[in-house]
């Protein structure tokens, strides 16, 4: 090999590295959330939950949860929460999930749609985009705007409070009712 072709293949590789090297200069290091790792990770799965006397808590549905290392917290992807009551289970879905470590605390984000029973006495569902769920109270709340409806009934405001087991709901400000009576037949 000619001291011409030792020089020449140098400058092809100082070629590859310094295009490689201005190409990866736009991309920033990973962030600590992307680096952070899960303890583990569950794919389209159903998790009962029980409470402390033992019965049924909450039911979730959901393609992906993970569990945070660190804070051990949980992560849900589009989840689906059925919430045991008196005349059928409640159903709560949104884009996102999140549980508290102990458990007692979900916060639900982005689409939060929630539904009774539908064979209840008298169906109700409500639409936000941020709820806070209590299981161990069996109570729901959020201080962002929500509609609420139940036959005849159509309710917007800013906040609820939602007791899911007795059906008591309150809506906290800005409250405006629109009556849609039935036609006859």
């Amino acid at each position: 090999m000619s001291w011409r072709t030792g020089l020449g293949l140098l400058l092809v590789a100082a070629l590859v590295s310094g295009w490689s090297a201005w190409r990866m200069r736009g991309r920033d290091a990973p962030t600590a959330a992307q680096a952070q790792r899960s303890d583990y990770v569950l794919r389209d799965f159903e998790l009962v939950v029980l409470g402390k006397d033992g019965a049924e808590s909450v039911r979730l549905q959901a393609p992906q949860l993970q569990r945070s290392r660190e804070d051990r917290s949980l992560d849900i992807a589009t989840p689906l929460f059925l919430v045991p009551a008196e005349q059928g289970p409640w159903r709560l879905r949104a884009d996102r999930g999140w549980v508290s470590p102990e458990a007692d605390r979900v916060r639900l984000d982005g689409n939060v749609a929630g539904d009774s029973d539908p064979a209840a006495g008298m169906p109700t569902s409500f639409r936000t985009t941020r709820l806070e769920l209590l299981p161990d109270q069996d109570l729901a709340r959020t201080d962002q705007p929500v509609e609420l409806r139940q036959p005849g009934i159509i309710q917007t405001g800013t906040g609820l409070q939602a007791n899911l087991k007795s059906r008591q709901y309150r809506l906290l400000s800005k409250v405006r009712t629109r009556y849609e009576p039935s036609a006859r037949r």
